[in-house]
């Protein structure tokens, strides 16, 4: 029986995206060994998209309020590389990696799965 997902970020500099979801997010961690951090994440939920490209996975983390969020994660000095925008589903905003990848961080506006 399937137990749970492993979810992986490819990073041009690991290290530092460890210590973001560590020190930054406050991220609970396990070292699988040499410093591999591998993180717990909160409860997530799962949707399927329609596309008319190649298929692709996004990773977004979800809040109960994206300003507070922001204004949080802001004073740790994490960059946002989108404004907030209001979609249909939800209040929507972005964020740097250290390793210069790209998260989405949204608030829900629907019903949630967990």
């Amino acid at each position: 029986m399937i137990n749970g997902a492993h979810v992986i970020i490819y990073s041009r500099d690991p290290e530092a995206d460890r210590a973001f979801f560590r020190d930054t997010l406050g991220y609970h961690h396990v070292d699988a060994g040499h410093g591999w951090l591998i993180f717990k994440l909160p409860p997530a939920e799962l949707a399927m998209h329609p596309t008319e490209g190649e298929p692709a996975h996004e990773l977004f983390l979800m809040c109960d309020d994206v300003a507070a969020t922001m204004a949080d994660l802001a004073a740790k000095g994490v960059e946002f590389t989108i404004p907030v925008t209001e979609e249909r589903w939800g209040l929507r905003t972005a964020l740097r990696l250290p390793g210069g990848g790209e998260l989405g961080l949204y608030e829900p506006r629907h019903p949630v799965a967990i």
